[in-house]
């Protein structure tokens, strides 16, 4: 089974930045659209920011102006740039693909998450 494995989260003060990555372990075919989301404690998951195949992007009204979502096709990477970091950014952030299945389903894939924490 693929997994995805994400890397780069940390502690940063308000203001600061960090760089998330995600590797999927094997080959994933079908991608249609990959994404990062974000589960603070006591909330539930919510989308972050979102690529689709097309390469057209799409963010949450929270982050947009501070966020980029980029990919790598090369390096099979998937990137999340944050600028100007909040306390409220503060969160597990995860990973995620979205594959067409052959019967036209979908299917998704996840990360294990990984912290951000921003002290004010």
């Amino acid at each position: 089974q693929v997994q995805l494995v994400e890397s780069g989260g940390g502690l940063v003060q308000a203001g600061g930045s960090l760089k998330l990555s995600c590797v999927p372990s094997g080959r994933i075919f079908n991608s249609i659209a990959m994404g990062w989301y974000r589960q603070a404690p006591g909330k539930q998951r919510e989308v972050v920011a979102v690529i689709n195949s097309g390469g057209s992007t799409a963010y949450a009204d929270s982050v947009k102006g501070r966020f980029t979502i980029s990919r790598d096709n090369a390096k099979n990477t998937l990137y999340l740039q944050m600028n100007s970091l909040k306390p409220e950014d503060t969160a597990v952030y995860y990973c995620n693909t979205k594959t067409l299945t052959p019967t036209g389903g979908r299917s998704d894939y996840w990360g294990q998450g990984t912290q951000v924490t921003v002290s004010s």
